[in-house]
């Protein structure tokens, strides 16, 4: 008998899905590299320019000399920075987690069955597309202690409003106003996309079992929005910790209550551009990295403790 040999087309097939696969991936990168070369060069980039400056002193008419830890042991003793940090803290301790709560009230609220939803939600996330000077602007005017519109609400039931902007006592709370008003559009957007993900079956189980809407949301919807909640505690907290735009916007130079709102990158501004110290503001910067960095760290290391994912 003689023997009679197969031939397979293996080899033809895996040198096509090769060549397919490469295909791919050169597509592939094609149509991403804007955006890694924006990440390139709008963060990687400036990210090593700022720890390189860090370690120099510049001069006034430009060229920097190299001066070792000098600005990082400045750091510790610069009572500035020290306050700095703690306006900072404040802000985002009182800033996230209140937005956070509400956010999440008035997402279940627009998930709920309600007339004129759409209205509501646009409604809602008009902060969220609106310019930062323009919501400065406005909340300037509300907090205006001779003819602002807060104050002469006080004034129907007898209260003689504060100065909101320029007291040291009040000026970290209207920031706070100011923040948690204008974040909670995004925050409200995301929420809402997280509650449509929650299948129908999960609560028609409670239902089952004689679970009542509170029952529900805290047993059903609250554990399977973690998720969610955990996105936005992120975002949330290092958008908070970046704080600049609002202060620049709100208080002036020559504000007496400047120092009890200006954060960390907002001092760094002053140092870098005001003060001309880049060398300085760079170590400011670096530092306002570190401690973003450490507090992400950690709360991807907490949530294995409190955020539930589908499997």
């Amino acid at each position: 008998m003689s023997e009679t040999k197969t031939i397979t087309p293996v080899k033809k097939k895996q040198k096509f899905l090769g060549k397919y696969k490469k295909d791919q991936v050169l597509t592939a990168l094609l149509f991403i590299s804007p955006l890694y070369l924006g990440i390139i060069i709008f963060y990687l980039i400036p990210i090593f320019q700022s720890v390189f400056y860090s370690f120099t002193e510049w001069g006034i008419f430009g060229g920097y000399e190299i001066i070792g830890l000098e600005n990082y042991k400045r750091l510790f003793k610069d009572p500035e920075l020290l306050r700095a940090v703690k306006n900072t803290f404040t802000y985002a301790i009182f800033t996230v987690p209140v937005a956070m709560f509400i956010a999440i009230f008035i997402a279940v609220l627009l998930n709920s069955k309600i007339k004129g939803k759409s209205f509501y939600r646009v409604i809602y996330f008009l902060p969220a597309v609106t310019m930062t000077s323009a919501i400065a602007m406005i909340w300037k005017w509300i907090f205006n202690s001779e003819f602002g519109i807060l104050n002469q609400f006080l004034g129907v039931f007898g209260i003689n409003g504060p100065s909101w902007l320029t007291d040291s006592n009040w000026a970290m709370i209207s920031l706070v106003i100011v923040g948690i008003w204008s974040s909670l559009g995004t925050s409200i957007v995301i929420y809402l996309a997280g509650l449509q993900s929650i299948s129908s079956s999960f609560y028609e189980a409670a239902e089952m079992d004689g679970a009542g809407p509170i029952r529900k949301f805290f047993s059903v919807t609250l554990p399977l929005l973690t998720p969610t909640v955990f996105f936005n505690l992120i975002t949330s907290l290092i958008g908070a910790l970046q704080i600049y735009d609002l202060i620049y916007l709100m208080f002036s130079e020559t504000n007496p209550a400047l120092k009890s709102v200006q954060s960390i990158s907002f001092l760094f501004y002053r140092y870098s551009f005001v003060f001309n110290e880049k060398g300085y503001g760079a170590a400011i910067v670096v530092l306002l990295l570190m401690i973003t960095l450490i507090i992400t760290a950690i709360n991807f290391g907490l949530q294995k403790k409190w955020v539930h994912y589908i499997k």
